[in-house]
């Protein structure tokens, strides 16, 4: 699985290489700091929701982190885990502790509003911070989001829908911020691809009476982009062919929410495309996670290995420890579980990712993640 991180130059992006741990991590128990042997320690902080409704998330983010440590951090480098608890303020007072015990970065909070609260916090500290997130409008001036934003997974499949010859896309998607975001990228994609967008239907998201609206789709299109997961998906796909929206005839396109084994039990899935990570260097990081922690872990842990892989790889530059912005935001980039990734300067993330397409017997990757950003043009 991806294990240690090597050590690059500043300006080489930062490979994961391979090699199993001799043995499993430890689980901080009675001491909030994950720590090396000696006092000249190079503290970074972690903030999760280690308490309230979402703390299985960040029990398994933290998970991530620690198998993180394991595989390559080194004495000095030290983990001050933070629980931001379940709402803003917990996290702002989590930022604020984490600068007062000398943290020269943060990782985390995972959702937008905690991010917002923790982010002035870190920035009048000069602390970088790299959140989980995916909402856009907390990052910029020293707060970055890690999370694989919607519009990436957006324009991958687009760029290679379009690719393909198939340029009208139509959309039908959820009046929701992930809706948005969904449409929204499908109007950038279009610009960068030359692709053509067709119908854009919007729905409620409690909404179960779908009919008129697909309907509204009509019939000129290439691909119709349905941005839902799990039984939504799985409900909206036959009715887009009961109403004459034939997959065998129109290509049905997803986002990463599509990442389910499961889905291909659904035969007007079959064949359809997403955009989401490799699944290999994530299925060895699941089976790992399963031997240490008897458990499966949620998609999301994947983003607390990398980013602890990230700040200790950056504090053991060859000159010193360097978290600055210009080395965070390296235009080679770094690798993780969930492929290569670079922070860009106004506080986002660019991410390689693969197309897949829906088969019976699981998501089979049709068009592999590129291993460097050149292969991505930019």
């Amino acid at each position: 699985m991806s294990g240690k991180v090597a050590e690059p130059p500043s300006s080489q992006q930062a490979p994961v290489a391979e090699g199993p741990p001799l043995a499993a991590p430890t689980s901080p128990v009675d001491s909030e700091e994950l720590t090396g042997a000696v006092d000249d320690r190079i503290r970074v902080a972690l903030l999760l929701p280690l308490s309230g409704p979402n703390s299985k998330l960040g029990e398994a983010l933290l998970h991530g982190a620690e198998m993180a440590l394991f595989d390559t951090a080194d004495d000095r480098f030290s983990l001050i885990v933070k629980d931001t608890g379940g709402d803003p303020d917990g996290a702002r007072r989590a930022a604020e502790a984490a600068v007062a015990e000398g943290a020269r970065m943060i990782l985390g909070p995972l959702f937008g509003q905690q991010v917002a609260a923790a982010g002035p916090v870190a920035r009048t500290a000069a602390v970088p911070l790299v959140s989980f997130s995916t909402d856009l409008n907390v990052s910029g001036d020293g707060v970055w989001v890690m999370g694989i934003l919607p519009r990436i997974q957006v324009q991958r499949v687009v760029g290679y829908t379009s690719s393909r010859g198939l340029r009208r896309i139509a959309v039908l998607a959820p009046a929701s911020p992930y809706g948005d975001a969904v449409v929204n990228a499908l109007y950038q994609s279009a610009a960068r691809t030359g692709a053509a967008i067709g119908a854009i239907q919007r729905y409620a998201p409690e909404e179960t009476k779908l009919s008129p609206l697909v309907t509204a789709l009509g019939s000129e299109m290439d691909a119709v982009l349905l941005p839902e997961g799990g039984n939504r998906v799985r409900v909206l796909a036959p009715l887009l062919a009961y109403h004459d929206i034939d997959p065998a005839k129109v290509k049905f396109l997803g986002t990463a929410l599509w990442d389910d084994p499961t889905l291909g039990a659904e035969p007007t899935l079959i064949g359809g495309w997403f955009a989401a990570p490799e699944p290999g260097p994530w299925a060895n990081f699941a089976a790992r996670y399963r031997e240490f922690y008897a458990e499966a872990p949620p998609r999301l842990a994947s983003l607390g290995y990398d980013g602890t892989a990230l700040a200790s790889v950056l504090a053991r530059s060859p000159s010193g420890p360097d978290f600055s912005p210009e080395t965070l935001t390296q235009p080679n980039g770094f690798a993780g579980i969930d492929g290569i990734f670079r922070l860009t300067a106004d506080g986002g993330v660019e991410r390689g990712l693969a197309v897949l397409e829906v088969r019976r017997e699981g998501p089979v990757v049709i068009d592999p993640a590129p291993k460097t950003f050149e292969e991505l043009g930019f």
